[in-house]
């Protein structure tokens, strides 16, 4: 079989995967039996995180706890989407997980990606809680023995924390290691919309912007689904992190002006295409989506020649347009100052 489509089938199994994943979510955890732990298996509970009367239980968060477990899959599922047919020559194939081998190196990594996983949970937990997240607390809470790994476990966990929901780690006081969760938007959509910092939508947001921005800055409605289906999103299907994705990508981020959802000027039938609204381009970029595009396919924004170009021309007129506007207020304020220094020099 060609490599090509061997690679197609690969990915086509991992989204079918992450799609009954997804589709169990909501009643797994409440069925499931509780799993026996060997003695050398990492603890799940967390001594920081409010515990619920059984040790093997996860924390009493509604949401997170419960299901984070599943944002692996859909990193790998997200990972998996391609913007456009011709990148897909630009991404390495990875290993097939079913060509692991039951080696020493192999157990050592499972407890690296169980660390992973356990770390997701304890960020997402600390953004919810709105409270500080420091090194030494992800040392003593989550990573423990795998000290030597944190770097390796953090970057893993950022790195899929950033693709399901749209969110950065960033490190905001070096000295004392002090880490916060910020959205990737300039202003915090999800913030506004949830003041009790549900799951966040920004990556869902940003995917689309991915989209319309690859296609030439207008992306007709089936392209936009094509790449949300790549992921495991349909419309109609609720979503345990993204609700109902047409409600939300055709009314919801419509109505907060990050989104314009329109009928293409003649079409019979009516065909309907997504652009960008005002407000996504107030607070991101088209080098800010790309870069995210970029992590997609696991390269960098300079991977798409094109697309770079563009991206590096609306950097260039958002600074003019910025060093314009500077310009305008300090010209303004002169005015006004000569304005108020004539009038008082003039005798009463």
């Amino acid at each position: 079989m060609p490599r090509g489509q061997k690679s197609k089938l690969r990915a086509r199994e991992k989204r079918r995967q992450a799609r009954e994943e997804l589709k169990e979510l909501a009643g797994a955890q409440a069925t499931a039996p509780e799993e026996e732990e060997s003695p050398s298996s990492p603890s799940p509970s967390f001594k920081d995180v409010p515990q619920s009367s059984s040790a093997t239980e996860t924390p009493s968060n509604p949401q997170v706890p419960e299901r984070v477990r599943s944002t692996t899959t859909t990193a790998a599922a997200v990972s998996n989407t391609r913007f456009d047919e011709g990148a897909n020559n630009q991404v390495e194939e990875r290993p097939n997980a079913s060509q692991a081998q039951d080696t020493p190196k192999h157990w050592h990594k499972s407890h690296i990606e169980e660390k992973v996983t356990m770390l997701v949970h304890y960020l997402l937990h600390k953004y919810q809680m709105k409270e500080p997240i420091t090194k030494a607390d992800m040392l003593k809470n989550v990573i423990q023995v795998y000290k030597n790994h944190f770097h390796e476990i953090l970057k893993k966990a950022s790195d899929h924390i950033e693709l399901v929901f749209g969110l950065d780690v960033k490190e905001v006081d070096p000295n004392r290691n002090i880490y916060v969760l910020v959205n990737k938007l300039e202003l915090d959509y999800d913030s506004r919309v949830n003041d009790n910092r549900g799951m966040p939508k920004t990556s869902l947001l940003m995917t689309v912007l991915g989209v319309i921005f690859t296609k030439g800055n207008r992306a007709a409605e089936e392209e936009v689904w094509k790449v949300l289906n790549m992921m495991g999103i349909y419309a109609g299907e609720n979503n345990f992190i993204y609700g109902e994705p047409r409600k939300l990508i055709t009314q919801d981020l419509v109505k907060e002006n990050y989104l314009e959802y329109r009928q293409v000027p003649n079409s019979d039938p009516p065909r309907y295409e997504f652009l960008w609204g005002p407000r996504a381009h107030a607070e991101t970029s088209k080098m800010k989506i790309l870069e995210f595009v970029a992590k997609i396919h696991d390269t960098v924004p300079s991977a798409f020649p094109t697309w770079y170009e563009e991206a590096l021309r609306d950097e260039e007129e958002r600074a003019l347009a910025r060093a314009a506007a500077r310009a305008a207020t300090t010209a303004k304020a002169s005015v006004q100052s000569r304005a108020m220094a004539s009038s008082s020099s003039r005798p009463k």
